[in-house]
């Protein structure tokens, strides 16, 4: 089986090299690795240092928009030229830890399920203390997400998602932005599909640290919500 891993990039330059040689580093447990880089027009050296890491590694593979359109944009990138049995999402700001990804990327590979979510909530693990109103806003959106799916997922907006590649070629993605979180959750999660979460860390970062989401993000979240769950 091939694993394929989405990394989208938008100004990461602080982190990308470190982000990458963590990722290499993990055994997955997977015949074969890709590691798909999507550049979102980033302003700073970014560009530079992914064309390097796919000129050093084999397994990266570095593609960049000609403009910004946001982490649903590059998701969507990453997933058009991902080959994989299996696709999981990693950002490059190291809020995430790679070592964590078998937990989810195994139990699709032993046929156990075909959606994994991570999530920051179930965890035992290290969590960086942070922002309390977006904590807030996420459990008010998972909860809202909840109602309209029939499911109990625990944290929506977790950058960590591996879907069974027959998961992705099923749906139509639209969303540029953030928004994409609740569409991939409005269109994955469903009985049709064996979902599961896992408890993952979170070494969260600052605004001052490059932390990109707002707080007006989660409007754009609650009209997805209400969009792809109620407008099918």
């Amino acid at each position: 089986m091939k694993l394929s891993i989405v990394i989208p990039i938008y100004n990461e330059a602080a982190t990308l090299n470190e982000l990458v040689r963590r990722v290499l580093a993990v055994d997955y447990g997977f015949d074969e690795l890709e590691v798909i880089l999507v550049d979102d027009h980033s302003r700073d050296d970014s560009p530079r240092i992914g064309r390097e890491l796919e000129t050093a590694h084999e397994p990266v593979k570095f593609l960049r928009h000609a403009q910004n359109r946001g982490k649903g944009g590059a998701l969507r990138t990453g997933f058009k030229h991902a080959t994989g049995d299996v696709v999981v999402i990693q950002d490059a700001d190291l809020e995430y830890d790679p070592a964590e990804i078998p937990r989810l990327v195994h139990l699709i590979q032993d046929d156990i399920a075909d959606v994994v979510y991570g999530s920051r909530f179930l965890s035992i693990g290290a969590h960086r203390v942070l922002y309390y109103w977006h904590y807030l806003a996420n459990k008010a959106l998972t909860f809202l997400s909840n109602l309209l799916t029939n499911v109990n997922l625990t944290d929506i907006n977790v950058c960590y998602k591996a879907f069974r590649r027959e998961v992705l070629d099923s749906i139509t993605l639209y969303e540029n932005g953030f928004g994409i979180d609740p569409e991939l959750t409005a269109k994955t999660v469903t009985s049709r599909w064996r979902v599961y979460e896992v408890p993952i860390s979170y070494y969260g970062r600052t605004y001052q640290e490059g932390k990109k989401i707002r707080f007006r993000d989660a409007f754009r979240h609650l009209y997805c919500i209400l969009k792809y769950n109620l407008m099918r």
